[in-house]
């Protein structure tokens, strides 16, 4: 028989990795401060269409920007960590779900054990 477990993928951290890591956060926090900017564009456009309540089209928007930028200050303090980290830590990357085979005589212990895949700069290092 087959079960369905979940596994966790852990990255350990190199030069390179560190570099893509680092420039996704870059990438992901650009992304979201050009949507604030975009927000902010169409709050104008739709304050001046006065076709909405000002109060309530202010605090939507208003609160949709404050989600990205709790999501900024997320990916700053991100990025604060990856610089201090050591090279050679592991980084829970995902965690994934795979088919584990159940025979009779099996140590149930040993099958629902935590297992864990190392992935260094993309390459399967290790399964624990």
């Amino acid at each position: 028989m087959k079960i369905i477990q979940t596994v966790e993928v852990k990255q350990i951290l190199t030069e390179e990795s560190k570099a893509k890591l680092l420039k996704k956060f870059e990438a992901r926090k650009q992304s979201l401060q050009q949507e604030c900017e975009q927000l902010r564009f169409e709050l104008k456009r739709l304050e001046k269409a006065k076709k909405h309540s000002p109060l309530l089209l202010k605090q939507h928007f208003e609160k949709e920007i404050n989600d990205r930028l709790e999501k900024v200050k997320l990916l700053d303090f991100q990025i604060e960590q990856l610089h201090i980290l050591p090279l050679g830590s592991e980084l829970k990357e995902r965690e994934i779900q795979a088919l584990v085979e159940v025979n009779i005589g099996d140590k149930w212990e040993e099958v629902m054990a935590p297992k864990t895949i190392i992935i260094e700069d993309g390459i399967v290092k290790e399964i624990r």
